[in-house]
């Protein structure tokens, strides 16, 4: 005897017998003497498509990052970590490397390890300091004033503007929003500074700029 037709609904087969009963959305009936778990398969195709977007979602955020790590290479020749340094070298006017690694959130050494890089690309350079002698101020160089004028408008700065944009409870919902999915991740514990950028501060991504 054929089964009654019941759109989207998965049976799972029961060896015991109940009572009759039917739910539209999750439930059990009795049919010819076998019983039936029912569940609806649109609350499960649902959470795939919601999980599916998600992930989507997360990885055009990765491949933004990636792209635009990729274009400032080509165009000014240092990574997303190195121009923003030499943004807060400009706007800062000359702060010292414990300035640098305070407004960046990270430590000293990977400061140094920037700054290193950007020397050494004659972008930037180091005077002693006239207020103490032991610390040192890092300056722009007229390549380092073209440089941040023919770098592509910065990802970072272009998230800050929008996420300005939103009101007060859109801005709390977001950063909420965004801590849960780095719990998701277990990525809580994990070092990282206000810089988006893809891969650790102080290194290159393969196929970067050196």
């Amino acid at each position: 005897m054929p089964l009654p037709a019941l759109n989207s609904f998965v049976f799972l087969m029961i060896n015991v017998s109940l009572t009759q009963q039917f739910s539209k959305t999750q439930g059990i009936f009795r049919f010819d003497g076998t019983i039936f778990l029912v569940q609806d398969c649109r609350m499960t195709q649902n959470l795939h498509n919601r999980i599916d977007e998600s992930l989507i979602a997360l990885r055009r955020i990765l491949r933004a990052t990636e792209l635009y790590g990729r274009d400032l290479a080509q165009a000014a020749g240092v990574t997303p970590a190195q121009l923003r340094v030499l943004q807060i070298v400009e706007e800062k006017v000359d702060p010292t490397p414990k300035a640098l690694a305070t407004q960046m959130g990270v430590s000293q050494a990977t400061v140094t390890s920037l700054v290193d890089k950007l020397v050494a690309r004659g972008m930037a350079q180091r005077h002693a300091s006239e207020r103490d002698r032991r610390q040192s101020n890092i300056v722009l160089t007229e390549r380092g004033r073209r440089t941040l004028e023919e770098a592509p408008d910065a990802l970072q700065q272009r998230y800050a503007r929008k996420f300005a944009e939103l009101a007060d409870w859109e801005q709390a919902q977001l950063v909420a929003s965004l801590e849960r999915v780095a719990d998701m991740f277990d990525a809580r514990g994990l070092d990282a500074s206000p810089v988006l950028a893809t891969g650790a501060l102080q290194g290159e991504r393969k196929g970067g700029p050196e």
